[in-house]
């Protein structure tokens, strides 16, 4: 699977916090996917896309 982060970042980094693995911030403070969601690691990716203020996360 495959998490994807859609125009419209905010920053806020929760991302981030829900599941390191996959999210972090970059130079510019917006989020990035630096993994890829797996079996260990779906359900925090899910929550992370869930509780975006801004609903920019997706999950494939």
């Amino acid at each position: 699977m495959k998490a994807v982060i859609l125009d419209g970042c905010i920053g806020c980094g929760l991302c981030e916090t829900a599941c390191p693995e996959v999210f972090r911030m970059n130079d510019e403070g917006l989020a990035e996917v630096w993994g890829d969601v797996t079996k260990d690691n779906l359900e925090a990716a899910e929550e992370a896309a869930v509780e975006c203020p801004v609903a920019v996360i997706e999950i494939d």
